[in-house]
């Protein structure tokens, strides 16, 4: 999951303040994780703990309370006995990497990144986009190509992959569902030349750049590693807990 943490935090200070363009500076001033580090690494930690997604998010997010949550999700996050709220909202998508690295069929990433969805973000375009998310990392980590991972999410999911890159950017406006973020950012790993060029991709699209860079960039570890110079500037950014639960995930999938 270092990938979608590189990719929130490299992306953090263009949210809202969006480039277009592909040159721009990694780890400018204001990179630092943001809510989509804090839920990756709550999902990872559920996993290792065996615990309830709710219960892992709702102890990370109290934990970081000013990591830019939405709003629905800050008030959910407030109370104990709070329910999902039918979000379509990409926070499922941003949140679901560790899903595809943990487990080893795909019924049961599946099962699980609709699992981690569904406790905020049950509406059914929430449910998709946690699954699509997941199931690009599973294929990209064990082997498949990107022709053929974007071929199976678009028969899968329904969505449409097949537009050219330079359409997709023209056309991309500030959209934070999952139809209308999580296409553009698997697009922008899977149709990227290394790492670093997935997440100069998904983040040139402005908008929600550090979610869509999060969702590319889990993907781009799973095809291609995390270089070592990124992966030294994330991990100078993550706080000890957040590191921990980082090496203690790779550890697992060692």
């Amino acid at each position: 999951m270092l990938g979608a943490l590189a990719g929130d935090i490299i992306g953090a200070p263009y949210e809202r303040h969006g480039v277009r363009t592909p040159d721009f500076a990694f780890f400018a001033p204001g990179s630092r994780p943001t809510d989509d580090s804090v839920l990756t690494l709550a999902t990872a930690d559920a996993l290792l703990r065996g615990e309830d997604y709710a219960a892992a998010y709702r102890r990370w997010g109290r934990r970081y309370p000013n990591a830019g949550y939405g709003g629905m999700f800050f008030r959910w996050l407030a109370q104990d006995d709070a329910g999902p709220y039918g979000s379509f909202g990409n926070g499922s998508a941003m949140r679901v990497s560790p899903v595809g690295w943990f487990y080893d069929d795909v019924d049961t990433v599946i099962a699980e990144a609709a699992a981690s969805a569904a406790v905020t973000h049950d509406h059914p375009e929430g449910v998709k986009g946690a699954q699509a998310t997941a199931l690009a990392v599973f294929r990209a980590r064990t082997g498949a190509a990107p022709a053929a991972i974007a071929a199976e999410i678009e028969a899968t999911f329904d969505y449409d992959l097949s537009q050219p890159w330079a359409a997709v950017h023209a056309a991309h406006r500030w959209d934070v569902t999952c139809q209308g973020s999580v296409p553009p950012a698997l697009q922008a790993a899977l149709g990227a030349s290394d790492f670093e060029d997935a997440l100069r991709r998904a983040i040139s699209l402005g908008g929600d750049a550090d979610t869509q860079a999060c969702i590319a960039g889990a993907v781009a570890e799973a095809l291609w590693g995390v270089p070592e110079p990124i992966e030294r500037g994330v991990r100078g950014r993550l706080t000890d807990d957040m590191e921990t639960v980082l090496d203690a995930f790779r550890a697992a999938r060692a």
